[in-house]
C-alpha cells in the first residue's frame, strides 16, 4: 500500500507542476497588455504621466523582469500562498476574489456529482431488471446525457426562467440583497442555485444510469452469475453481487468524469452569470487579467487533482483485487 501511494503522489506531483507551468504560460500566450489595460481605464492624457504609470505598473506586477524569472518568482509566490493582485479588481488579492467564488461553483458541483451518481446508478441498476422502467429511462437518458451543458442550461433557463417565471436566470442572490446570515438571504440564494444544479445534475445523471444499466446487464450474463444461479443462490443474492462489481467501473468513471463536470460547471456559471469560478475565468479573460486567469485555474487544477487522488484511494479500499494485487507486489 505504501508503495502504491508513493507511485500516486509522484505522478499526481509530476502532473501538477506541469499543470501549473501550463497555467501560468497559457494567460501570457493571450493577446493584449494587462498593464496597458490598468493604464487607459484611468483616462490619463499626459504622457509623462502614462509612462510613470506604466513603469509602475509593470514593476509592481513584476513585469519588467526576463520570462525565465518572472517563472520561478511565481512558483516562490504560490509556495508563499501569493496569488498576485488583480488587474481587474486592483488592489484586491487574487486569493480573496477566488475564495468569494469557490463556493458558489461547490455548492452546484457537489450536490449534483454526489446526487446524479447516487441517484443515476439506482435508477440504472433497477432499469436492468424492470422492463417498463428501461422502456422510459433507457431513452430519456440517451436524450439528457447527449445534451451539451450550455444547450441544456440555456433550454432550462427560457423554459423555467423565462415562460414560466419560475426561477431567476441570473445572478447568485437578488441584485437589490447584501449578502447576510438571515432565512430570507437563504431562501434567496437557495432560489437563484436551482437552475444551474440542475443542469449539470440532469445531464450527469443520464450518463450514470445508462452507464449502470448496460454494466448490471453484463454481470448478470457472466459466468460467476450463472454459477451461483446452478448452485441455487436466491435472485436477491446474485443481483447484490451484480450491482457490486457494477460499481467498480463506475467509480472509475466518476474520477474521468470530475474534469468534464467541472468545465460543464464553468459553462453553465456563464450561462446563468452565476458568481462562481467560471463567471470569474471570463471576466478575467474580457479584462485581460492575467493574475485572475491563473489564480483561478490554479484553483481548479487542484481540485481536480485532489478529487482523482482522493477516488484513486477509494478504489483500492472498495476493490478486494486491487488490495490483493497491492498485497502481492509488495510480497
Amino acid at each position: 500500500m505504501r508503495g502504491y501511494l508513493a507511485r500516486k503522489t509522484l505522478v499526481y506531483g509530476l502532473t501538477f507542476v506541469v499543470a501549473v507551468t501550463l497555467n501560468w504560460l497559457i494567460p501570457r500566450l493571450m493577446p493584449g497588455d494587462p498593464v496597458q489595460r490598468m493604464v487607459a481605464r484611468a483616462a490619463v492624457q499626459h504622457p509623462e504621466t502614462i509612462e510613470s504609470m506604466t513603469v509602475y505598473y509593470e514593476r509592481m506586477f513584476g513585469l519588467d523582469l526576463p520570462i525565465w524569472q518572472q517563472y520561478l518568482n511565481y512558483w516562490g509566490s504560490l509556495f508563499r500562498g501569493d496569488l498576485g493582485t488583480s488587474v481587474w479588481l486592483f488592489p484586491t488579492p487574487v486569493s480573496q476574489v477566488v475564495l468569494d467564488a469557490v463556493p458558489y461553483t461547490l455548492g452546484i458541483m457537489i450536490p449534483a456529482i454526489v446526487l446524479s451518481f447516487v441517484i443515476g446508478n439506482t435508477v440504472g441498476a433497477m432499469a436492468a431488471r424492470s422492463r417498463w422502467l428501461d422502456n422510459v429511462a433507457l431513452p430519456v437518458g440517451y436524450l439528457i446525457t447527449a445534451m451539451p451543458y450550455m444547450w441544456l442550461a440555456i433550454l432550462l433557463a427560457w423554459g423555467l426562467g423565462v415562460a414560466l417565471g419560475w426561477f431567476p436566470v441570473a445572478g447568485g442572490y437578488d441584485f437589490g440583497l447584501v449578502p447576510q446570515w438571515s432565512w430570507s438571504f437563504a431562501a434567496d440564494l437557495l432560489h437563484h442555485w436551482v437552475l444551474p444544479f440542475l443542469s449539470l445534475f440532469l445531464v450527469s445523471l443520464g450518463g450514470w444510469a445508462i452507464g449502470m444499466r448496460n454494466l448490471i446487464i453484463y454481470e448478470l450474463e457472466s459466468d460467476y452469475s450463472n454459477y451461483l444461479s446452478a448452485l441455487g443462490a436466491p435472485r436477491r443474492l446474485v443481483r447484490r453481487y451484480a450491482f457490486r462489481n457494477a460499481m467498480l467501473p463506475q467509480i472509475t468513471g466518476l474520477a474521468l468524469q470530475l474534469g468534464t463536470v467541472l468545465g460543464g460547471a464553468l459553462v453553465t456559471e456563464i450561462v446563468f452569470a452565476y458568481p462562481g469560478l467560471g463567471k470569474l475565468v471570463l471576466s478575467a479573460i474580457q479584462n485581460q487579467d492575467f493574475f485572475l486567469l491563473q489564480g483561478t485555474l490554479l484553483f481548479v487544477v487542484i481540485g481536480v487533482l485532489v478529487a482523482n487522488f482522493v477516488i484513486d484511494i477509494v478504489y483500492v479500499l472498495v476493490d478486494p483485487r486491487t488490495r490483493t494485487g497491492l498485497t502481492g507486489a509488495t510480497a
